[in-house]
């Protein structure tokens, strides 16, 4: 019998461990994850807006506009579709195919969300690439906040699953 080639991960998955089928309650987690992330992310918004910095960089405006609806009320919940289903949904599905740590695939995840992001969605908003049609720092700010969202999500994605572990370890007793 072979011997499968350990991969660097903090984990020590080998790679048979890696190409498992997709583990029950992963969509559900990176669902939890990305509601998580998303209500940080959106703090940290409400921050930056309060502040004054920024002004131009309003997500939630960009969504409603987008939307053809007149009520920010959709662009929040747009905002909050796209963070939870979209790509908290989306990471669960996905992160196991991504290296190393929870919070280093998370972020891995959410720079593919910023540009994705940068090059279909600012272009459509009339933004251009990399928002670059209304400032210099658009491109900067975004990659920070989706950073903080990857960071987020892949730690609370992690949390719950070693709750998961314990709470399985403790009713299989």
């Amino acid at each position: 019998m072979r011997t499968m080639r350990r991969l660097p991960s903090e984990q020590g998955s080998t790679q048979r461990e890696l190409m498992k089928p997709m583990q029950p309650g992963a969509i559900g987690r990176g669902l939890i994850a990305g509601l998580i992330a998303t209500i940080v992310l959106s703090a940290a918004m409400l921050f930056k807006q309060s502040m004054g910095v920024m002004p131009e960089l309003d997500p939630i405006d960009m969504i409603t506009a987008m939307s053809g609806a007149d009520s920010r009320a959709a662009g929040w919940i747009g905002h909050f579709v796209i963070g939870t289903i979209f790509w908290g949904g989306g990471f669960g599905i996905v992160n196991p195919y991504l290296p190393g740590p929870y919070w280093l695939r998370g972020t891995i995840f959410a720079v593919g969300a910023w540009l994705v992001m940068m090059i279909v969605v600012m272009p459509v908003d009339g933004a251009g690439l990399f928002g670059f049609g209304r400032g210099t720092m658009i491109a900067g700010a975004t990659l920070l906040l989706h950073v903080l969202f990857g960071l987020v999500m892949g730690g609370v994605y992690d949390a719950l699953g070693k709750l998961d572990k314990a709470s399985t370890a403790i009713h299989s007793r």
